[in-house]
């Protein structure tokens, strides 16, 4: 008799032992059933159903290279923020430079056809002789009215080298009007040449000062950037016959 009293406190005990852990499956259940989009998984077997498993998983956020951000602000301004991911100052640059490009051609265009201009009107009035002609030669077109002048200059200064030869070099202006005419041409072909000397100035200078802005927008995202982080939760309920039932939680961190 003693013994069937034991036996049945003994049995008692271990059910009220075991209420609690019922009631905590019912909850783990519960919350796995509905653990769609939870940021943490939950994965393996729970009494006999299995889960589905999901993580979160951050934004992609990596550090970036200066070297490169330098090259693409040289090849064309503003694509060094744009790789920065800071456009809104690059912008800037690379409108200036499709109006500096756009200038460029404007000035060579204009310049060339100044240049064509001086060369027929000169060839036309003075008879000069303008093939394989270098820039000072047309720059002694409009100063002196004639080779002979021109020669006489020249002797009188020593200069004997830079006499010319009136075979290959002739020209004689017919009046003063006329070569006044000539180096007004020859000026404005020459000041629009200037022009673009200055423009390919301030191309390189704009690259410059886009590759600096770059380089800082560069160096303000790393100094922002942190390790991505995924989290990872397996929850598990282990049933071994020998033991009570046990929940394990396993986190695993990816950096």
């Amino acid at each position: 008799m003693k013994k069937i009293i034991s036996l049945l406190v003994l049995i008692s005990s271990i059910v009220s032992a075991q209420i609690p852990q019922t009631k905590s499956l019912a909850e783990l259940k519960q919350l796995a059933a509905s653990s769609g989009n939870h940021p943490s998984s939950i994965s393996h077997l729970v009494s006999g159903i299995k889960y589905p498993e999901s993580s979160i998983q951050y934004p992609a956020f990596s550090k970036k290279s200066p070297a490169l951000a330098i090259l693409y602000s040289m090849l064309l301004p503003g694509m060094g923020e744009l790789y920065a991911e800071s456009y809104s100052s690059g912008k800037y640059f690379t409108i200036a430079d499709g109006i500096l490009w756009g200038t460029f051609a404007g000035f060579t265009i204009y310049g060339k056809q100044q240049e064509g201009n001086y060369k027929s009107f000169a060839q036309s009035n003075a008879g000069a002789v303008v093939n394989g002609k270098d820039s000072e030669y047309f720059a002694n077109l409009g100063i002196y009215q004639s080779l002979d002048e021109y020669n006489q200059a020249m002797e009188l200064n020593r200069r004997f080298d830079k006499t010319y030869n009136p075979a290959t070099h002739y020209w004689n202006w017919t009046n003063p009007d006329q070569r006044k005419e000539y180096r007004e041409i020859w000026t404005t072909s020459e000041s629009a040449y200037t022009n673009v000397r200055f423009v390919v100035g301030a191309l390189i200078i704009n690259r410059v000062i886009s590759v600096i802005n770059a380089i800082r927008l560069v160096s303000n995202h790393n100094k922002n950037f942190s390790e991505e982080l995924s989290w990872n939760i397996y929850m598990d309920v282990e049933d071994n016959t020998a033991i009570p039932n046990r929940l394990s939680l396993n986190f695993v961190t990816r950096l």
